[in-house]
């Protein structure tokens, strides 16, 4: 293990450099409020990691998706790859550190762990890490994108320039899930599919349809849903592979975070209400998979949608499932952004967005764009939601020449 240090305020360690193939690297950890609305002195603390990362290119890397780990992508991503309190490693929740809680108090400490306190918690880090202060670049991919727009709306002096992949929030008052819904539901459909338990199996829309190999690992892994009979008259069996493949993909076990705060990202002064679950409702004959396939039609997928049949369904949720109802219940939620604010931005912003983005609406987006001042646009169908991974140095390359004039603008 590498040495530590401790800084003098007592609330960050960090590791000794180590090294891997053209890069040095070090490991931060921070001690943060839970609440920063709360006293230092008073507010509960976490832990949260940072891995700092030189001879590359960005400097802080605001990761998508609530709770889940996304591989940083080192050949193109640089400078500080920051992991936000619902990805850190030391705050990290599974079914195992979260049992002693009540559904009340875990429902009461996830409530902190959204955009707004991943915000104070990169300025927190900042503050601590960038030579006196200095504003930093800030790439946000996906729901990361999410959070630099809270960062742009409440914090503005911390950022340099912001570039955005795949991630424009709607930024609506109350809680605009329903209008996300409402538009995603429209536009997932798969041309084939088949039956596991219907609604567990059209979640696989999540991962198999909206990043560029997705189409292909979703076919491959239907193509050995069956166990091979070997004995005549044998019964037909869905295989160990499908199902095993099956669990690991929708992982919930290790990534509970996601099922448990996904809605509330949209959510400002109200309530989600499960709002998946109600939209998906309004289009049941459309999703009714046993009836598509007895009728001969096409199964639908879902995508990015949680529903509470999940804490009933999958084991691993089960332990959540009060806490996933009181958070789905909870009207006092503090706001994410600022519009004013976003209206008077003098933050250099670039964003490339994907207009077959299967997780995020090219119309919502593009309402949101338009109350960004001076944000910079690139609409592009080369890339999906995954644009970033697949093609990560050119989607780079054009972001910063438009920052610095060396691309087009349009």
């Amino acid at each position: 293990m590498a040495a530590t240090t401790t800084a003098s305020d007592g609330k960050h360690v960090s590791s000794d450099w180590f090294s891997v193939p053209e890069l040095r690297l070090r490991d931060h950890s921070f001690t943060v409020p839970l609440d920063y609305s709360l006293d230092d002195s008073t507010s509960p603390k976490i832990s949260v990691f940072v891995r700092e990362v030189v001879a590359v290119l960005m400097d802080t890397v605001l990761c998508s998706g609530e709770g889940r780990t996304t591989p940083p992508v080192f050949t193109v991503l640089a400078g500080w790859t920051s992991t936000a309190r619902n990805r850190s490693i030391n705050t990290f929740i599974t079914i195992f550190n979260v049992s002693i809680k009540s559904a009340a108090e875990l429902a009461d400490y996830l409530k902190h762990f959204r955009a707004d306190n991943i915000v104070k918690d990169a300025e927190f880090i900042r503050k601590r890490l960038v030579p006196d202060s200095s504003p930093w670049t800030v790439l946000g991919q996906s729901y990361g994108g999410f959070c630099a727009v809270t960062y742009l709306s409440f914090a503005p002096r911390g950022l340099k320039q912001v570039l955005l992949t795949g991630g424009i929030p709607p930024i609506g008052s109350g809680c605009t899930a329903d209008a996300v819904y409402r538009a995603c539901f429209e536009q997932v459909a798969l041309p084939s599919g088949g039956i596991l338990t219907p609604r567990g199996l059209q979640l696989l829309g999540l991962s198999g349809l909206g990043s560029s190999t997705g189409f292909e690992r979703l076919h491959y892994m239907f193509e050995r849903v069956w166990d091979p009979i070997l004995v005549p008259g044998a019964p037909k069996r869905i295989s160990y592979f499908f199902l095993n493949a099956y669990e690991r993909w929708l992982a919930y076990d290790t990534n509970p975070l996601y099922a448990l705060m996904h809605e509330s990202i949209y959510c400002q002064g109200a309530s989600s209400r499960w709002s998946a679950h109600r939209i998906r409702a309004e289009n049941e004959s459309q999703f009714d998979a046993i009836k598509a396939v007895k009728e001969g039609r096409p199964v639908l997928f879902t995508g990015e949608m949680i529903f509470p049949w999940l804490f009933d369904e999958i084991q691993a949720l089960r332990p959540f499932k009060d806490a996933a109802h009181l958070l789905a219940e909870k009207m006092d939620w503090p706001p994410l952004y600022d519009v004013a604010s976003l209206n008077d931005n003098k933050v250099p912003v670039a964003a490339a967005v994907y207009y077959e983005d299967m997780y995020v609406n090219f119309k919502l987006v593009m309402e949101t764009a338009a109350q960004i001042a001076g944000i910079r646009l690139w609409v592009t169908n080369e890339y999906m939601h995954s644009g970033l991974r697949d093609g990560g140095g050119q989607v780079l390359d054009h972001l910063l020449g438009m920052l610095n004039g060396k691309k087009p603008l349009f």
